[in-house]
């Protein structure tokens, strides 16, 4: 089986409808999908509900679809960094599901595992357990999360195989297995493709069972969510 296709668009060629259920890996502007993200903007599809740790800043990262009001709903850990998701949701063009990090990971992580739910303490008496089953286990309160299964993954890591197993780079490594695993089709994007058996074992930090294509975008931009130098006396 092929899993190589020629571009972003190519790889998401038959697998978008509005309204559809989306994750995307990355943590700010590192380690996103940047080639996938423009094509899935350039797809038109709209209405979606977008997993992410948050939705990049102004004009980049899932920040694009924003803009393009191609997102409905965001089921997201951090929201800052980016104005207008802030002036969307204040006017109720955008809806947020509010999820602990911890919890957004695990949730992802047990769609991945064929786990449905589990219990966590992790927002017991705040509005992240309202309307959500409470059980007590040795004294303690407890809220079931639900797994999140999500329709499409987009992922980045740093190379794969013609297999689909996938090598990340140091911490562009975040959120992107956990959404690799999750979803029910994963498309990849990667600097690198290597041949079959050209990756040691000990390299492959997600195996290609999880990947059903793959597209090779060799110089992403990288962009650095927030530059940051230091004023020194004299320099």
């Amino acid at each position: 089986m092929n899993k190589i296709f020629p571009s972003a668009k190519d790889a998401l060629k038959g697998l978008t409808q509005d309204g559809m259920l989306i994750a995307v890996g990355g943590f700010g502007l590192c380690g996103i999908p940047e080639a996938l993200i423009e094509a899935l903007k350039d797809s038109g599809t709209k209405n979606l509900t977008a997993i992410s740790n948050n939705a990049g800043v102004d004009g980049f990262g899932l920040g694009k679809l924003l803009d393009t009001r191609q997102i409905k709903k965001m089921i997201s850990s951090y929201v800052g960094e980016n104005k207008e998701f802030e002036r969307q949701y204040l006017a109720g063009e955008l809806e947020l599901e509010f999820t602990p990090q911890g919890t957004l990971a695990e949730k992802l992580r047990a769609g991945g595992a064929g786990i449905p739910a589990f219990f966590t303490k992790t927002g017991v008496g705040t509005m992240v357990a309202e309307g959500k089953e409470l059980r007590e286990f040795d004294g303690e309160t407890y809220v079931m999360e639900r797994a999140l299964l999500p329709d499409l993954s987009l992922v980045k890591a740093y190379r794969a195989d013609k297999s689909g197993n996938l090598q990340f780079r140091y911490t562009a490594r975040n959120f992107n297995p956990a959404v690799a695993m999750a979803g029910k089709v994963c498309i990849v994007e990667v600097e690198e493709i290597v041949e079959k058996g050209d990756m040691h074992p000990d390299q492959i930090h997600l195996p290609g069972i999880y990947v059903h294509r793959i597209v090779l975008n060799a110089n992403p931009e990288k962009r650095i969510e927030k530059r940051t130098i230091t004023e020194k006396a004299g320099v």
